[in-house]
């Protein structure tokens, strides 16, 4: 009895310690491919290689290593970004939920801003939107209606990501978590302020983005419902997701709600122009910024 008894312990101690050596593994593993993706989100040079069989947790533990080591650079976070927040884009990349990201300070431009076109290893333009956080009972919030009152501001926004993996890379929904969820540059417009309103729900749903060249042609065009329905919900999600890891918003939180329309290749010479019109009860507003 005392030898099977001694027997158990060691196999238990064995799992333990297999267990432990396999999470240091996993830690280790998680340094070196962020070290490897700050260096070369910091020089611009597109990622060849990823490992497919990367789970969404070792995505999210290799993100907040990437982040802090980007952030020397670019400055301490402001607030969140939501990704894959459109139903097929999640399909495409075999999740069923969205992905977030951290923004840091100095990501976030006024618009009009000019900006080189290679400002990253694979540089996108895209039309978003970005809510600020007004109240921090927003940690507490059950619904849309909830979510609003603790909103203070709707501030029209052009995304320009950096998806970072060569083209040739296949991506999943970990490596775009691992990378921050593309997060690098954007261009702001004005605040626009919010109230807990009826209205204000159906125009943050319904307004229209269309997104413009420089010679004027509309390139894309998208709503508020397709920011999974609502940007609301989105908002949600981003707020649900941090109470997940025992985090919560702050007020003055910046939330970037995800692509409206389609993502485009930033090039030389080229000016974006994105429209909103519905979302500022003044009339359509406009924000842009240049690629040189």
């Amino acid at each position: 009895m005392k030898r099977f008894k001694l027997a158990r312990c060691y196999v238990s101690m064995l799992f333990a310690f297999t267990l432990l050596f396999s999470l240091h593994l996993s830690c280790v593993h998680a340094q070196d491919f962020a070290s490897k993706l700050a260096d070369q989100f910091l020089k611009k040079i597109p990622v060849t290689e990823v490992d497919p069989a990367m789970t969404m947790e070792q995505g999210i533990a290799v993100q907040e290593k990437f982040v802090a080591l980007i952030a020397k650079e670019f400055g301490e976070p402001v607030g969140y970004k939501a990704g894959l927040t459109n139903p097929n884009a999640q399909k495409a990349f075999g999740v069923s939920h969205p992905v977030r990201g951290t923004l840091l300070k100095k990501m976030m431009l006024k618009s009009g801003a000019t900006i080189e076109a290679n400002f990253g290893a694979r540089a996108l333009s895209e039309g978003d939107l970005l809510v600020r956080v007004g109240n921090e009972a927003i940690n507490q919030a059950k619904t849309p209606e909830d979510t609003l009152k603790n909103l203070d501001v709707v501030i029209p926004f052009i995304e320009l990501p950096d998806l970072v993996f060569d083209p040739k890379v296949k991506m999943s929904g970990p490596a775009i978590a691992a990378i921050n969820v593309g997060a690098r540059f954007g261009v702001m417009g004005e605040p626009i302020p919010l109230a807990a309103t009826p209205e204000w729900m159906n125009r943050l749903r319904n307004f229209t983005l269309q997104v413009y060249d420089e010679k004027g042609a509309m390139v894309t065009e998208g709503k508020g419902t397709a920011l999974l329905g609502d940007p609301l919900n989105v908002v949600l999600w981003i707020k649900d997701s941090l109470v997940a890891e025992g985090k919560q918003l702050k007020k003055g939180d910046l939330l970037s709600l995800g692509t409206i329309g389609k993502m485009m290749p930033a090039k030389p010479g080229t000016t974006v122009r994105a429209k909103y019109i519905d979302l500022d009860p003044k009339g359509p507003v406009e924000i842009s910024v240049t690629f040189k």
